[in-house]
C-alpha cells in the first residue's frame, strides 16, 4: 500500500460517513420503539384501593357478663338475622322471670277479687240509698254503704297500680333474660370466633367477628392531584393488585371524601408519609361476592370522553 492510500479522508468524506451513521441509528431506534397506543390516555386517574363493605366487619360481645353455657356457631358458618350465636347461663335470669310472672298473676287475681267486692258494695249502696230516700231505711246505713264502696274503688286503683308495676317488672326480667343470649343482627358469615363454653366473659370481650351479607365496595386512596378530575358517577376499572388478566371488574364512583389524610396503601414508607390522599368509594356494576375483604386492588378512573 502506497503512502498516498494511507492519508486521512477529506472533509467531504467525513461528512458523508457521519450522515450515513446518523441515518442508520435513527432507523434502528425507530424499529425498536413500541407502536404508539392511547391506553394510558383513556384513564383520568389511577389509585390504589382495597375491597371492603359499607360499615366494615362487625365485632360482637355479650351484652352481660357471665359464664358462657353455649356457643352455637363456628368460623365459616353462614348465619341468618336473629340466629343464636352464644348464650350465658340463663337459670338465674329465668328464675327472676318466673318470680315476676307470679307477682303479676297475684296482682291480677287481687284485682278480680276486688272487682267482685266492688260490684256487691255498689249494689248494696244503691239499695240502701233508695230505701233511705223512700223512708224505708236508715240514712246512716246508706252513707256507710256508699263509703265502703268508695273505699273499694280506691283499693282497686292501688291494686291496679301494683299490677302495672308487676307487669313492668316482668318485662324488665324478660329483657334481662334476652340479654343473656347473643344473636346475629343481620345475615352474615362468621369470620372469627374466640368464645368457648365455660369461659367467663364480659361486654368488653370481643367474641365474634361477622362479615355482613352486603355488596362489596372499593375504598381507593385518591391522590390530591387527582381530586379535581374524579367525580361521583364516574366509571372506573378495578383490577387485582398484580393486574392479572382474569381480575378485572367494572365499577363507578359513589362518593369522594372531604378530608385529606396520609396514604395507608402505598408500599414505599417515604411516599406513604408524604402523600396526601382522599378516600374515594366505588361500587361494582355487578355484585362481586368472590372478592375478599381487605384485598388490594388498582383502580383506573376512565376519562369522560373515553367512556
Amino acid at each position: 500500500m502506497t503512502p498516498t492510500a494511507l492519508r486521512l479522508p477529506s472533509p467531504l468524506r467525513l461528512a458523508g460517513c457521519a450522515l450515513a451513521a446518523t441515518l442508520a441509528l435513527a432507523a434502528c431506534s425507530k424499529s425498536a420503539e413500541p407502536p404508539a397506543n392511547n391506553t394510558a390516555s383513556q384513564y383520568a386517574a389511577v389509585a390504589r384501593g382495597r375491597v371492603d363493605i359499607e360499615g366494615g366487619l362487625l365485632t360482637l360481645s355479650m351484652p352481660r357478663e357471665g359464664v358462657l353455657a353455649n356457643v352455637a356457631v363456628h368460623e365459616g358458618d353462614v348465619v341468618k338475622q336473629g340466629q343464636l350465636l352464644a348464650a350465658l347461663d340463663t337459670r338465674p335470669a329465668q328464675l327472676a322471670v318466673d318470680s315476676a310472672q307470679a307477682q303479676l298473676e297475684q296482682a291480677q287475681a287481687q284485682l278480680k277479687l276486688l272487682a267482685v267486692k266492688q260490684a256487691a258494695a255498689k249494689l248494696r249502696a244503691q239499695r240502701l240509698g233508695a230505701a233511705a230516700t223512700a223512708g224505708a231505711g236508715d240514712g246512716q246505713s246508706a252513707d256507710d254503704a256508699r263509703e265502703a264502696s268508695n273505699q273499694l274503688d280506691a283499693e282497686q286503683d292501688a291494686d291496679q297500680a301494683a299490677a302495672d308495676m308487676a307487669a313492668q317488672k316482668l318485662a324488665e326480667m324478660k329483657y334481662e333474660l334476652a340479654q343473656r343470649s347473643l344473636r346475629a343482627p343481620f345475615d352474615a358469615t362468621v369470620v372469627h370466633v374466640t368464645a368457648q363454653p365455660g369461659a367467663s366473659v364480659s361486654p368488653s370481650d370481643a367474641l365474634f367477628t361477622l362479615l355482613p351479607d352486603k355488596p362489596r365496595i372499593v375504598r381507593a386512596e385518591l391522590n390530591e392531584s387527582f381530586v379535581g378530575v374524579v367525580h361521583p358517577g364516574m366509571a372506573a376499572e378495578v383490577s387485582d393488585n398484580d393486574d392479572t388478566e382474569s381480575g378485572h371488574w367494572n365499577a363507578h364512583v359513589l362518593r369522594i371524601g372531604q378530608v385529606y389524610g396520609p396514604s395507608t396503601l402505598e408500599n414505599d414508607p417515604q411516599t406513604r408519609a408524604n402523600a396526601r390522599t382522599v378516600e374515594c368509594v366505588l361500587a361494582f356494576d355487578q355484585p362481586e361476592q368472590q372478592l375478599r375483604i381487605g384485598q388490594r386492588v388498582i383502580v383506573r378512573f376512565i376519562a369522560a370522553d373515553k367512556h
